[in-house]
């Protein structure tokens, strides 16, 4: 019999402090309507001065603590946004620490966005690879409403981020899901188009880094970009979630629940219509943002708060990260 790796286990965290639309549109000088109904945002979370994206990751990771022992804990992966509490620093042994998972060891998956259908992937292949293996813990924070300048257009289709953590407990033997198969697409030509221009080696901070607030997350060409990334991105979104479910034995009429990173209006229901699916078919989180790798796990959380996903149905996980990688994962559900 073949042995069932799945999740387990979700959970999300939100820091309580909440930007709404018109705070927003104050800030930016975009129209509260046009956030809302273009941007698809009518709120989202930041966290503290005192919050970072680990004490996020581990708030949430601390809530499914509650249900297993953390002895039995074999792997901590933090999958989140690369904007940590330090620079050239692993946020994975402080969250190992603090969570008490003293039997496991801990490490960094890095790729923007597109990272939690990766990371189901890396911990579907390890606990495969290596019997000794059987639970392993994603967990991921995000702060990354830290990194916008409002006042600089060139970034504004970035105004969506925001603050959260989730975790999610993938086993061996698992019961409520089973990971099933993934697909990834890079396309490196855009690996110079969105960036925080100063803080690396480049440009290795300074006064007139700071005064020329290059601190930022920033385009360098937005309209260059935009030409060159629109003709390939709904069809490498769409590329990468048939071919997940072709691999896993399925095809697109299978799908029962699209869990797609936060973008804006537009992109949401083209990726939605090329599928011949509806709304109710899948999360979109206009009341929460955008949270670099996250938005897919804390949709299938809010999936199954929502009784969205019932036995045997289908889930996929999809998301795509600047640079640029699209990523997606099948996961069927038993509930």
């Amino acid at each position: 019999m073949t042995t069932k790796i799945g999740i387990e286990e979700t959970s999300v965290f939100f820091p309580k402090d909440i930007e709404t639309a018109a705070s927003l549109a104050e800030k930016s000088g975009i129209p509260e309507r046009v956030l809302i109904d273009k941007f698809g945002l009518y709120q989202k979370h930041v966290a503290s001065y005192s919050m970072h994206a680990s004490d996020l990751a581990i708030a949430a990771g601390k809530q499914i603590l509650t249900k297993i022992d953390p002895l039995m804990i074999d792997v901590v992966i933090y999958f989140g946004s690369p904007h940590k509490d330090y620079y050239v620093w692993s946020c994975a042994p402080k969250i190992c620490y603090e969570l008490g998972t003293k039997n496991a060891y801990a490490f960094e998956i890095m790729n923007v966005s597109s990272c939690f259908p990766i990371a189901l992937k890396v911990a579907k292949d390890m606990l495969q690879s290596d019997s000794s293996i059987n639970n392993i813990l994603l967990v991921g924070g995000c702060k990354e409403s830290q990194i916008l300048d409002y006042q600089n257009g060139r970034a504004r289709f970035m105004f969506n981020f925001a603050d959260g953590g989730t975790a999610a407990l993938v086993k061996r033997n698992a019961t409520r899901s089973e990971i099933l198969e993934s697909a990834i697409i890079t396309d490196g030509s855009f690996h110079d188009d969105v960036r925080i221009p100063a803080g690396g080696s480049m440009h290795f901070p300074s006064q007139e880094t700071v005064k020329n607030r290059l601190h930022y997350i920033d385009v360098p060409n937005p309209i260059r970009m935009k030409e060159r990334l629109d003709p390939v991105s709904i069809p490498n979104f769409h590329k990468v979630i048939r071919l997940s479910l072709e691999k896993s034995g399925l095809g697109e009429r299978d799908i029962d629940m699209l869990l797609p990173l936060h973008t804006k209006r537009s992109i949401f229901k083209q990726l939605l219509e090329g599928l011949d699916l509806t709304e109710e078919q899948a999360i979109y989180l206009d009341h929460h943002g955008h949270m670099s790798a996250l938005d897919p796990c804390i949709g299938l959380h809010f999936a199954q708060e929502k009784g969205k996903l019932s036995e045997g149905g289908i889930a996929v996980a999809v998301s795509a990260g600047t640079g640029y990688t699209w990523a997606a994962t099948v996961i069927k559900w038993f509930g």
